[in-house]
Order: C-alpha cells, then structure tokens, then sequence
C-alpha cells in the first residue's frame, strides 16, 4: 500500500511549481494574526482512498499557510517535530484498507511534509510513544525515509531516563499529577517548532483530537494517561520522584466536586473501563502535559472522519474538512462541536479553563474562518455542516455505549 515514487511524482505535478526558500519561515500573517480564531478548509477528495487527492490537498494547504520569510520568523535552522496521529490497527480481521483512517492520512502527512520542505527545512522529526512495530503499516516508515524525516525509538532504558539520552525533562508547574513529565527529544527542546497534525475521530475521551494526540509525546510508560490508577499510586518505582505526592487526594476532591456540575459523571464508575474517576486523572494528565508544550500549529485532519469507535473500526464519513489553529484548546472545541458534541459536556475543556490553560470552552466566543484559496473569510460557525460522530464517552443511564455528548449546556451559568 506504500505510495510509490511515480504515485509521488504524479501527485507533485497536480500543484503549482515550489516556492523559493528563505532564511525564515512563518505561518501566514492572517493566522499569526488570529491567534485566538479558528480557520477550517473545506478540502475536495472525491473518494476515501483517493491518494493523489489527499496528497494535493496537503501539499496545497501546506504552500498557502506555512510562508517563506526575509524578516525574522523561525530560522529554516530550527528542528520541526511532526505529531500526526499514528493509531495503526493490524491483526483484528480488518483490512489495512479498512483501518486507513483510524490516524492521520498517510498522504495528507506526506504532502504537509512536501511543502515544508520546499521552505528549505531540513530537519524534522517524527516522533509517537506508540506501535513503531506497525509504523509501516500504512507506508509511514517509507514516507519518513523519503524526506529524510527522523523518528525515534520508542522504548527507552532505565538508563537513558537518568541520563536523559534522547529524553528532554520538562518541569510541570502546578502538576496535578505529574511534577516532572519526559518527551521523546528533541521535543521541547531550544531551536524546535511543532505541527500537531490530529485525526478528527472518536476515542474514549470523547474525539481524540490535537490536545489528546500531543500524549503521545510522552515516553513509554509516562505516556499511559488513560490507565487510571495504576498509573498514579501504581507506577513503577523509578516514576515515582516524578508523581506529585498529593496526587491522590487532589483527584479524589476533584472528582467530588466536579461530580456537582458535571453531568456525565453520573456515568458509573464500576461497569466503565474509563469511567468518571478515570477520566480526571486522564484530563488531569493531558492538562500537565499541554501546559509545558508550545505548539506551533495544531491542525485536525478531517478529510475522512470517524465515529462510532473507541480504537479501531467504527464508521467512516468523508467530511472534506481540515482545521487548524494556534490555539489547540479552542481548535479542539470546534472540532467536538462540529462532531455533533457539546464541548460544555466533555470535561478535559472545563478542567483546562478551571487550570488557565484556555480562556473558554464556548464554541460561540471562539471566531471561525474558513480558509479558501490561500485566505481567510470570517464565517458563522452554523455555516459549516456538523457531522454525528457517536463516542464512547463517560455513557449516561440507559445510553448506549456510542452516543453523542450533545445535552443542552448553560455557558452563562457555567463560566469556570
């Protein structure tokens, strides 16, 4: 299934000719501009497998949103770590074809790459805490070789923790959860710039979009933010400086207090996998992780959606949508919202504003663009069609296990 050289070469002609690299690169005035708004593409992919048509509409968005500089921006020098969403399914009794979209387009990543290369980067990384045995599943290896992108080794010794070899140590402020958290290098690391590419799709956080993938950063076992506590009061014993030592107590008040205002903690604790309790020390762990995390651009790949799943499998929509932002928070509450949910009813948004991490969780104060042709034109957010993508989220009474998060929320009333 790999894209071969002649597929690429074909692809390549579909676009207008490169540009001229400059010392500098940027993304376009009007989105560092904007740095609060949000800006949606509608992209034109006849058919879910179409390659060459999700490899243009990369390379394209690519050339119209990441701009060559003469006046300082961020040196074509600096190392640019890519952050796709990488799920790879294999071995389940599906086929590779059906579990395309359970991750970022391979040829949608493939063509962003395209045209950050032709701004004259030559460094970029590709780094997931998870699967490197299936990377190349859907040809990500062979994509990654072509360009000359690095990727990392996911596990790493107990040696290399101590000595931090290809680990960068990043201090939490006011962590919850964790004090300390470790990313695959050169993340958070002097002379980077990050692109957050997500999957617009559904997970057990309700959709698994640019906050949630930024997890996978994380090295292997910090990474496991979903396993509740286990990985809290159970971690292994050369995690534990690492764990903030009132962890326990901070999360059990709280789930208390949350369970006052929050709606979907009445889900039960004891028949869900990843129930209330579970789902704070999730939300806490990914706020500890986003809070030391300067992204800088997080993009949804919606080309192809998918509902009605936890992991793999589910039900495939092609949307013929990509979203980005500056901000990730306020991305991610478009991106639920346009998915059928009401982001006041998915608690990772409350809990960031509650920690300062965002401003708002309302979907009404956040401006929309949609980005046509290399520009921006200011939209209503009823302007763009919502697609129903049913998640397995903190399920209510009596809901079936895939639902959608959509009960009537007062953002007068619940401002924090």
């Amino acid at each position: 299934m790999d894209l071969s050289r002649r597929d690429f070469l074909l692809g390549a002609a579909l676009v207008p000719a490169a540009r001229v690299p400059k010392p500098y690169f940027g993304l376009h005035p009007f989105i560092e501009s904007h740095p609060k708004a949000v800006f949606i593409r509608r992209t034109r992919v006849p058919h879910m497998m179409d390659r060459q048509a999700k490899l243009r509409e990369g390379i394209e968005l690519a050339r119209e949103i990441f701009v060559p500089m003469d006046t300082p921006g961020v040196p074509v020098t600096h190392r640019v770590i890519l952050k796709p969403n990488w799920t790879t399914v294999f071995g389940r009794g599906r086929t590779v074809e059906q579990d395309w979209h359970t991750g970022t387009d391979p040829q949608f990543y493939e063509g962003l790459i395209v045209g950050l290369k032709e701004l004259g980067i030559k460094d970029m990384y590709f780094i997931e805490a998870n699967g490197r045995e299936a990377w190349n599943v859907r040809g990500l290896v062979d994509i990654n070789d072509r360009y000359g992108v690095k990727m990392n080794e996911c596990e790493r010794s107990l040696r290399q923790f101590q000595e931090g070899d290809g680990v960068t140590w990043s201090k939490v402020p006011d962590g919850v959860i964790y004090t300390r958290i470790p990313h695959y290098a050169p993340v958070n690391e002097p002379r980077t710039w990050m692109l957050n590419i997500a999957k617009w799709k559904t997970h057990t956080m309700c959709l698994t979009l640019s906050v949630k993938n930024e997890q996978g950063l994380t090295v292997t076992p910090y990474t496991r933010f979903c396993a509740g506590w286990n990985m809290v009061t159970g971690v292994p014993e050369f995690m534990k400086p690492d764990i903030n030592p009132r962890a326990e107590t901070l999360i059990r008040q709280f789930v208390e207090r949350h369970k006052k205002t929050y709606s979907r903690y009445r889900s039960p604790e004891e028949t869900q996998a990843h129930g209330p309790t579970n789902q704070e020390i999730w939300a806490q762990k990914t706020c500890d992780n986003a809070s030391v995390l300067n992204t800088g651009l997080a993009m949804i790949e919606g080309i192809v959606s998918m509902g009605n799943t936890l992991f793999s499998g589910g039900t495939e929509h092609l949307t013929n949508l990509v979203m980005f932002s500056k901000d990730k928070f306020r991305l991610d509450v478009i991106g639920h919202w346009l998915g059928g949910h009401e982001p006041g009813n998915i608690h990772l948004f409350r809990i960031a504003k509650e920690r300062g991490l965002t401003d708002t969780f309302n979907p009404w104060e956040i401006p929309v663009y949609e980005w046509v042709d290399g520009r921006a034109v200011e939209r209503k957010l009823t302007d763009f069609e919502r697609t129903p993508l049913p998640s397995g989220y903190l399920p209510l009474p009596g809901e079936p296990q895939f639902h959608l998060c959509n009960e009537p929320f007062d953002y007068d009333r619940y401002k924090v």
